[in-house]
């Protein structure tokens, strides 16, 4: 279900493309022209953002989209077809590309998503970040779901990650992580660790989750030893530099989660493509 702010960012993104007109359809493509269309996964992956395919056509004046697949499950026989449709030919032109770069992005998401998922070999949780495209946070973070990760805060204001700037204002990992639980008892409290000597205090501290920052696996298995022989088990998070190579070699070390900002800053679109047939007649 579309909700308004992402009708709105479609409106957005659909504005910024056709300006002040779809000079090339005007001139080439008559008034009254129907046509039909099919779009085209030509890699393999997990296609997602089909919902906002369709709300891009509607918008545009085109007819309503009709999905050939199940969202969020990987396809490798390729090129297929994934969703068609139809309605006057300038409003399917207007909208294609506006279509297809949320479709492709979106797409891709999901599918390096679903390759980290595989990559770590269960037994891990894979998160999202915060390092997402401004104003796509929502539809990037679903699609990080639709490709077996799982999504860590949403913003600001969901759960306490405390960094090491705010352990240096506030005085100290004991300090900060008291003042954290002062504040919003109710809220769950991360702090991130970049050594052993932090997880050693953060742990004394009584945090509900260690974030690892940049640690090696040796490092990282010494905290999953630490946390173990402790009476309180907190969760730990990998996170830092995690690749596809990697990440198994991470989860081995017995962590509980590993967090990669590339499932939303840097990933590659998947190939789309869009093809336009006259209606007959």
């Amino acid at each position: 279900m579309i909700d308004a702010a992402t009708r709105e960012l479609v409106a957005r993104a659909l504005a910024e493309d056709l300006g002040g007109g779809d000079v090339t359809s005007e001139a080439t493509v008559p008034a009254g022209a129907e046509a039909s269309f099919r779009i085209v996964q030509k890699a393999p992956g997990v296609p997602f953002g089909l919902e906002v395919v369709a709300e891009a056509f509607e918008q545009a004046g085109a007819a309503k989209l009709e999905p050939l697949v199940a969202e969020g499950a990987w396809r490798d026989e390729v090129p297929a077809d994934v969703a068609r449709g139809a309605g006057p030919a300038r409003a399917i032109l207007a909208a294609e590309r506006t279509a297809l770069n949320f479709l492709g992005h979106l797409s891709g998401v999901a599918t390096l998503a679903a390759r980290f998922v595989r990559a770590a070999g269960g037994g891990t949780t894979i998160l999202d970040t915060r390092k997402t495209t401004p104003g796509l946070r929502a539809l990037e973070k679903a699609a990080v779901a639709a490709g077996g990760g799982k999504n860590h805060r949403m913003g600001l204001d969901d759960a306490f990650l405390i960094k090491e700037n705010h352990v240096q204002v506030a005085g100290g990992i004991a300090k900060a992580v008291e003042k954290a639980r002062a504040s919003r008892p109710e809220l769950a409290v991360e702090i991130e660790c970049r050594d052993r000597d932090e997880v050693v205090a953060a742990l004394a501290a009584g945090a509900d989750r260690l974030l690892l920052d940049n640690m090696g696996t040796d490092a990282l298995a010494e905290a999953v030893a630490l946390r173990n022989a402790g009476a309180q088990r907190p969760q730990l998070e990998a996170s830092g530099g995690v690749t596809l190579e990697s990440v198994a070699e991470i989860a081995a070390t017995g962590v509980d989660f590993i967090s990669v900002g590339a499932l939303t800053h840097s990933a590659p679109a998947l190939d789309l493509s869009l093809l336009v047939e006259p209606a007959a007649g």
